[in-house]
């Protein structure tokens, strides 16, 4: 709290680039949403990586994390007057620049009413702030979930709030190893997320633990700490910037390996959509996807999208990470 409220004051006072390394270019649709952005909201925002999936007409979102807002006040634009974007943020003074901006946002982008709201508390205890089970379609999250020392409880209250079939899509940092305590206790590492960087092996033992489909990597890219004597604490391990996307399967999906096509449409993603690192689905073309996958499309808002059919051909490749 101390080092997002206070210390940092724009982006120019981090010491590395692990909460401004950006995964992939932004979109059209993303950047025109961008410039609409109070520049205060800019100003004071540290993710690291691109939290904007795909299909977003009239979701309900939640972002963990939120900060000033700036993704609360992207997928605001993307969602519509007719979806909702929560922001939950532990940070007093980042939650009171986000909902100062409330008004400028919704007489820019032209809504009746605002489809926002920011909230302060914890992303590990999001019953506290009063959020039910099963209430949104995605929870996004953007360089936080190493700042928190349970991350088992955040996967598990993100997991809580997902509707049936949906989405937790996120970037976070994650090491090449599980972190000495010297650097895990070191405090301006922890302020720069990489002391709490999760060894990313143990991202996937703790997705299956709650429930969670395999995570889909979608992007990743290396992390560069322009810093000596940060750089003599962390020793040989490496980090990255990655995202990745984890599904809420529901239990009576039973799906099989099976073909899928891509029907097209999805708002900037007309003639292709990558899905993740391994998947890219062309319009009309017919793929082959395994048991898990066909399940996921099938479960989900992207069940619309697609034409599924059992028997595929041969049974995708197994994931892998960084």
């Amino acid at each position: 709290q101390d080092y997002y409220g206070k210390e940092l004051q724009k982006l120019e006072d981090l010491k590395t680039n692990a909460c401004v390394a950006s995964a992939r270019p932004l979109p059209k649709a993303v950047r025109d949403a961008l410039e609409r952005v109070h520049e205060e909201v800019v100003a004071r925002y540290y993710g690291c990586g691109l939290v904007i999936p795909e299909c977003l007409t009239s979701r309900r979102i939640l972002d963990l994390g939120s900060g000033s807002g700036r993704d609360c006040y992207l997928l605001s634009q993307l969602v519509g007057e007719q979806g909702h974007v929560t922001g939950i943020d532990m940070t007093e003074g980042q939650v009171e620049v986000a909902k100062k901006h409330i008004p400028y946002h919704m007489d820019k982008f032209g809504y009746q009413k605002p489809n926002v709201e920011f909230l302060q508390g914890y992303m590990e205890k999001l019953g506290d702030a009063g959020l039910a089970d099963e209430s949104y379609d995605i929870v996004i999250s953007n360089c936080v979930i190493n700042l928190a020392p349970d991350k088992r409880a955040v996967l598990r209250e993100a997991y809580r709030v997902l509707k049936p079939g949906g989405e937790m899509y996120f970037s976070d940092i994650y090491a090449s190893q599980r972190l000495s305590k010297a650097v895990q206790k070191h405090r301006v590492l922890w302020g720069e997320c990489l002391a709490g960087a999760l060894y990313w092996k143990d991202l996937y033992s703790i997705a299956e633990e709650v429930g969670f489909s395999p995570p889909c990597l979608v992007t990743a890219s290396p992390i560069t700490i322009s810093n000596k004597e940060l750089e003599g604490i962390i020793g040989d391990c490496c980090f990255v910037s990655a995202t990745f996307r984890l599904f809420k399967v529901p239990g009576s999906s039973r799906a099989r390996p099976g073909q899928v096509i891509y029907n097209g449409g999805i708002v900037g993603h007309e003639r292709e959509l990558v899905f993740d690192a391994n998947l890219t689905f062309k319009e009309g073309e017919v793929v082959d996807v395994d048991a898990e996958m066909a399940a996921i499309l099938q479960s989900s808002r992207f069940a619309e999208e697609f034409l599924i059919r059992d028997g595929g051909a041969n049974a995708a490749t197994p994931q892998g990470c960084c």
